[in-house]
């Protein structure tokens, strides 16, 4: 009698170990290194390295899992996607393989009686909210980068600081928004991130952000940017529409849905200011990276 799991530990994983640690070694990663993000040790590395472990070429020769291995050490090398987000992301491709696809073809190869039945279950659903959570926060770690490499971002921080935003897909509170913890500042010329992102940590970039999706802009991020009419005309150069909204106003929604009565399309909001109220512009986008990217567009 052999398990699924089985299949899994003794075929796939390996083989996908070995990719991964291929991958990682042709990124430019030390053999140390590639231990440490896989968690395994050393000689384990080198075994792989070296082709002393077995593997399956029919999980090789998968465009699926290659493409899985291409991505994890992507962001594993640039520290843009985190161990328990690779973790997550491999569990969904093994639970998909296990339904009637590869893993399931390769446990009948070893249960015949399994023919037809194999596989007909699937263990993991690959939308639940780990995972969500995980790719927000991968989004936001890859914008994060974008913007610590965009020379001259300090030229857009507001004094205020800025924050860079994105939520999850069904978000209805900050607490499903993740941000910069401290936002952003300008420290010595360089964009300062102080911490890691994390979900509710911000709060009025959040409730912009949450202002503008319950009146139905189809939008997931925001990042705060300092307000220069040139900059406006910039946004709007690229093809964005943009809406104003009153600094002053008592609702924060009421304000959000005027601007948008007017724009339902923008995806830039913007105040010019109030009394003790610094000017600011909202971009808003489908992704953390995304907004990121606008904001290197118009530096």
């Amino acid at each position: 009698m052999r398990f699924a799991e089985e299949v899994v530990v003794e075929e796939f994983l390996p083989t996908f170990r070995s990719m991964l640690a291929e991958d990682l070694r042709e990124r430019g990663l030390t053999q140390s290194e590639v231990a440490d993000a896989l968690g395994i040790s050393q000689s384990a590395v080198s075994k792989y390295a070296h082709g002393d472990v077995a593997g399956n070429e029919r999980v090789r020769e998968d465009e699926r899992v290659a493409r899985l291995v291409d991505e994890i050490g992507e962001g594993l090398a640039t520290e843009s996607m985190s161990q328990l987000q690779a973790l997550v992301e491999v569990e969904v491709l093994i639970r998909r393989l296990e339904d009637r696809d590869l893993i399931a073809q390769l446990h009948e190869e070893v249960m015949p009686e399994l023919a037809g039945y194999g596989g007909d279950f699937n263990v993991h659903d690959p939308d639940d909210e780990l995972r969500a959570t995980e790719r927000v926060l991968s989004s936001m770690r890859r914008g994060v980068h974008i913007v610590e490499g965009t020379s001259g971002f300090t030229s857009l921080i507001p004094a205020v600081g800025s924050n860079l935003c994105e939520c999850l897909p069904n978000a209805e509170s900050i607490d499903d928004v993740a941000g910069i913890p401290g936002r952003i500042f300008d420290v010595k010329g360089r964009a300062t991130i102080p911490a890691d992102p994390e979900f509710g940590v911000s709060g009025h970039v959040a409730s912009i952000l949450l202002a503008a999706r319950n009146e139905g802009a189809d939008v997931h991020a925001a990042l705060n940017i300092r307000y220069a009419p040139e900059i406006v005309e910039r946004l709007e150069s690229t093809g964005r529409a943009t809406a104003e909204f009153d600094a002053e106003y008592d609702d924060l929604g009421t304000a959000i849905e005027t601007a948008l009565d007017g724009t339902p399309d923008a995806t830039v909001l913007y105040q010019t200011g109030g009394y003790g109220i610094e000017p600011i512009v909202y971009v808003l986008g489908d992704s953390a990276e995304e907004v990121a990217e606008i904001a290197r567009e118009i530096v």
